[in-house]
């Protein structure tokens, strides 16, 4: 049996960009059909940053009952029932996945649960459990996303070799733990598992850890994470996953020698890759580079009427960057002029201290040749810090010395992940240094920092 709908917009993917596209669509008064294969919410709400996010706010809290007797709290930690913790990992993700689903209702949001396939740029045939159904759309848009990446050489068929997606779902913790990649998520889920009573090593091919950071925030970040028992060998890969009776062995070259890491179990986290192009897509004559879609700046592609957004694209995979493409996206199928603003996207990490940075760093204004000063201030000298027990870390405040203008900023330090809106803002605005650092900020705060170090930049700190 067939079925067959009519609408405005189609969307193929359910994730950060296809679901905001939705419903932005809805809003502007279109006529929407969203097709997803798994479930609403893609990777981010249901395999990724909010999962891991409510599991680390478990090994936070862990964190802080070992941390009480600063505070003059004499208590002990006993134990962390993981699968209690994935049992709460789970009903928050529920939580939101139910608060999205009713959100879609709202916006007369058809959800059709199924794997998509597109006819034409007009057309497109849903495969569900029961039958097909046909979609007839003005406009289509794919927000297809991404998934862990695992290289040739760590696809391995044995138990305890894990990506994300597996680390996820555990339901106990492991005794000791290798995490292959250093980036965005090696680094949460070395956090994680250290906080969480495992031992940890962190190899990482290049010299540093969170290769695209600014490298005084990585270093630092680095010290204060060896100090809390993480290991790490930088420049060095892996040449080798293998089984030594029920041993898991990691075979690294480390400084031209090969050594040999025993494990209970491997973390593979080098990464996600672009779900691969379809036969629907490349048959349609939509343009590819390197397994993502070419689209302009008004997110459409080669095939009018054809949109693309999200991590199917490229660029930085991150969830807020697809919220704003999938909505600029439908904008523009639906005659709004929109573009995203790219030189103001603000990056998070949620190790412990937390790293977050806009714009510019230090490293690459100086690579486009711009006069630049430097603004910093320590959280050691911050009140509200040093009051929550949290000193480590700084902010970091670059500046075009001619104008003034804050080009980029980062923060290594507690809520760094709050704080950075009001940098993304000011970078996003052209705001000069000293509008921060004369605005009045609510005292004691962490953000008073962001005042010191915007004032440092045009020697105008009053705390340093």
């Amino acid at each position: 049996m067939e079925e067959g709908i009519k609408v405005d917009i189609a969307i193929l993917g359910g994730g950060p960009a296809g679901y905001v596209a939705a419903i932005e669509a809805a809003h502007l008064g279109a006529s929407v059909a969203l097709v997803e294969e798994r479930e609403i919410g893609g990777t981010c709400l249901n395999r990724g940053c909010i999962p891991t996010k409510a599991l680390l706010r478990t090994t936070e809290i862990s964190n802080l009952i070992q941390k009480s007797k600063e505070f003059s709290i004499d208590s002990v930690l006993k134990n962390i029932n993981w699968n209690l913790a994935g049992i709460r990992k789970n009903r928050v993700v529920k939580n939101l996945r139910m608060g999205l689903e009713h959100l879609m209702k709202k916006n007369n949001v058809q959800i059709i649960n199924g794997k998509g396939r597109i006819i034409s740029s007009t057309e497109v045939v849903v495969e569900t459990d029961d039958n097909n159904i046909y979609i007839k759309c003005k406009k289509l848009i794919i927000t297809t996303g991404s998934k862990p990446l695992v290289p040739e050489i760590f696809d391995v068929k044995f138990d305890n070799v894990l990506t994300s997606d597996e680390a996820l779902e555990l339901e106990e913790i492991p005794s000791n733990i290798v995490i292959i990649g250093a980036g965005a998520i090696g680094l949460e889920f070395a956090t994680m598992f250290n906080y969480a009573g495992s031992r940890v090593n962190v190899i990482e091919a290049m010299e540093n850890v969170l290769p695209l950071e600014d490298k005084e925030i990585t270093n630092e970040l680095i010290k204060i994470m060896k100090r809390q028992g993480i290991k790490f060998k930088l420049s060095t890969k892996v040449k080798q996953i293998r089984k030594n009776n029920d041993v898991l062995e990691v075979v690294i070259d480390e400084n031209n020698t090969e050594k040999i890491i025993q494990t209970e179990m491997i973390l593979v986290a080098v990464g996600r890759k672009l779900n691969s192009i379809s036969r629907d897509i490349v048959e349609l004559g939509i343009k590819v580079d390197k397994g993502k879609i070419v689209v302009n700046e008004h997110m459409e592609t080669n095939i009018e009427g054809v949109y693309a957004a999200g991590d199917v694209i490229g660029g930085k995979l991150l969830a807020h960057i697809a919220f704003a493409e999938g909505k600029c996206a439908v904008r523009n199928a639906l005659g709004i002029n929109c573009k995203v603003n790219y030189s103001a996207v603000p990056s998070c990490v949620y190790t412990n201290p937390e790293v977050a940075s806009v714009g510019m760093n230090e490293e690459s204004a100086n690579e486009k040749g711009i006069d630049i000063s430097v603004g910093r201030f320590n959280f050691r000298n911050n009140g509200r810090a040093l009051c929550l027990g949290e000193r480590e870390g700084f902010v970091k405040v670059i500046v075009d010395k001619n104008t003034n203008i804050i080009l980029g900023a980062q923060i290594l330090g507690a809520n760094a992940s709050e704080m950075i809106s009001e940098l993304t803002l000011a970078v996003s605005l052209g705001v000069k240094a000293e509008l921060i650092a004369d605005m009045i900020h609510p005292h004691p705060t962490l953000s008073e920092a962001i005042m010191e170090a915007c004032g440092d930049a045009v020697g105008k700190a009053i705390h340093k």
